[in-house]
């Protein structure tokens, strides 16, 4: 694989990781003094983000790996993102105002396993993506 090529599907989703991080090490923000509204948009946040990291990581593993065994590149995909998640989680314990919470890495779940049910079952439809 030529470098041109490594970039193309490698950087994007390093790209994303490194923003993602960046977000998380910044202190608690808010959009609305109503704790409700903070948590929908926040956790929406974070179902969008991992949704995106998972079908960046699977894209870059895809035209990376061999295509014979397609179930060992969405397990590795999946299991690249939810560790991720699960960094990002304890990366937060270290941060004024923020904390790690096991809730937020099933609300990363959810985004990682949508994206990855949407993947696994409109595959062909994506090829023109990948």
């Amino acid at each position: 694989m030529n470098i041109r090529r490594f970039l193309w599907y490698w950087g994007p989703p390093v790209i994303l990781m490194v923003v993602i991080f960046l977000l998380s090490s910044r202190q608690r923000i808010s959009v609305s003094t109503v704790y409700s509204i903070n948590f929908l948009v926040f956790k929406s946040l974070h179902v969008l983000e991992y949704a995106l990291l998972y079908f960046l990581l699977f894209r870059a593993y895809y035209n990376s790996m061999s295509r014979k065994n397609m179930k060992k590149i969405f397990g590795i995909a999946l299991a690249t993102t939810i560790l991720y998640a699960l960094s990002d989680e304890l990366h937060q314990t270290g941060v004024p105002t923020r904390n790690g919470a096991l809730r937020d890495i099933f609300i990363d779940s959810l985004g990682i396993l949508l994206c990855f049910q949407y993947t696994k079952v409109y595959l062909s439809n994506l090829k023109h993506l990948l």
